[in-house]
């Protein structure tokens, strides 16, 4: 039970956040897939689970996968963005990124 809980609840702050990157409200994001203001919120506190045709459209309308909202691990096109941002960097400020990254990895497997 504790898990399921958990788990809507990270769904939910992850969909919150992406919601809040786009500077969505809530009241925009229900209109846009047909849900009630009091729907989304509850979703996003994670007291109330989504349908996948929901889903699907919540995600069409953050543009952001299914799989992102579901698990949390993003594609590579969600990280386009910062691909862009790094290419231009010099290249003693690319490799201290580098670093960083390789740095953040190795502590997130253990």
């Amino acid at each position: 039970m504790y898990e399921d809980a958990q788990f809507l609840m990270d769904m939910g702050e992850r969909i919150a956040k992406r919601r809040k990157e786009l500077n969505l409200t809530q009241e925009q994001l229900a209109e846009s897939i047909n849900l009630s203001l009091q729907s989304i919120s509850c979703i996003e506190l994670g007291k109330k689970a989504i349908r996948p045709q929901n889903l699907v459209n919540l995600c069409n309308t953050l543009n952001i996968s299914t799989d992102y909202i579901l698990t949390g691990k993003k594609e590579v096109k969600q990280l386009e963005g910062v691909f862009k941002k790094l290419a231009v960097l010099s290249e003693s400020d690319y490799t201290m990124v580098e670093n960083l990254v390789e740095h953040l990895y190795k502590n997130s497997k253990k």
